[in-house]
């Protein structure tokens, strides 16, 4: 079936109030009333009209239309999502109008014994829909876990049963051992219910923010390290960071630069049942952009007496 842009055919914005909602549909209907009207489509457009105005003047209705209407086009293929405008129990109730299309219907019907079955015998009961947002991390609450106080704004509903959106605060712990790419659900923070549903779930999509001195690989990390060329050539004991504090390594004499030497355990700790990541240190020897001139003496003493020829 095809999706109706009620909005559209009343021809009013989404933010439109009852009393502009109403005067339009006012206007509209006197001119396309099948009594009087000479337009070939007025029947047609009449009960667009109608049922247009069934929806947009009810608050739950509304708001129930305006959490699909981002979703979808005038004209587009639609099929409602899994679960709208389930049962909750209760007596039937009568929206009026009759004859409404098969979009209506599939929105705001559940045809059980001829009509719509609500909660309380009247209105519908559904839970709210789910919300996502996105949280950065830092590596150092990933690997040791924490809890932390996050603004966001999420839905909400307001007092004339319209969708809005509102800063809320909320307090989120970080499991020791998370992973960028995760989801953290936190439960009836989502979108509000309609007809005293159950607020939807809010998913957390973790990033990591940018560190200075690492970089991740799944749960390796990854730190340039700088020596000098003397480290290189003649091998030293250089601190290097980790998540948990500096701890000396042995550089090898005789290092290049890009290679890598590993640091078992040393990464974000593993998930449920696995091992840690391991932390790489890779070597980049760094020259000094200015030399002294007893150190340029001793600089072209070696290139005199070194036999070293990189290029041959």
């Amino acid at each position: 079936m095809e999706y109706k842009d009620y909005y559209r055919i009343l021809g009013v914005e989404r933010s439109a109030d009852a009393d502009a909602i109403k005067a339009s549909y006012r206007k509209m209907a006197r001119k396309y009333h099948p009594d009087v009207s000479k337009e070939k489509d007025a029947e047609d457009r009449f009960k667009d009209l109608q049922e247009a105005y069934e929806v947009l003047k009810d608050p739950e209705k509304r708001a129930a239309y305006d959490q699909l209407g981002s979703n979808w086009r005038a004209g587009q293929d639609f099929r409602p999502p899994p679960g709208w405008g389930q049962q909750a129990g209760g007596g039937g109730a009568d929206f009026g109008g009759g004859g409404f299309s098969d979009f209506f219907e599939s929105m705001f019907r559940q045809q059980q014994g001829g009509g719509f079955r609500g909660s309380g015998g009247g209105g519908f009961r559904r839970q709210g829909e789910d919300s996502e947002a996105t949280i950065q991390v830092s590596l150092e609450d990933a690997a040791h876990g924490a809890q932390r106080e996050i603004s966001l704004e999420v839905p909400t509903m307001g007092s004339d049963g319209r969708m809005r959106r509102e800063a809320r605060h909320l307090t989120v712990k970080i499991p020791k051992g998370i992973r960028a790419g995760q989801r953290l659900r936190m439960a009836g923070q989502g979108a509000p219910g309609m007809g005293g549903g159950p607020n939807g779930d809010l998913y957390l999509h973790i990033q990591f923010q940018p560190h200075p001195r690492f970089r991740v690989e799944g749960s390796d990390l990854y730190h340039d390290l700088h020596i000098t060329p003397w480290e290189a050539a003649l091998g030293a004991s250089v601190e290097i960071p980790t998540l948990d504090g500096d701890v000396r390594m042995k550089i090898p004499a005789g290092s290049t630069s890009g290679q890598k030497l590993r640091l078992s355990q040393k990464g974000l700790p593993g998930s449920v049942g696995k091992m840690p990541g391991d932390l790489y240190a890779v070597i980049q020897i760094v020259v000094p952009k200015k030399i002294s001139e007893p150190e340029k003496a001793l600089w072209n003493q070696l290139a005199e007496i070194s036999d070293f020829h990189p290029r041959r």
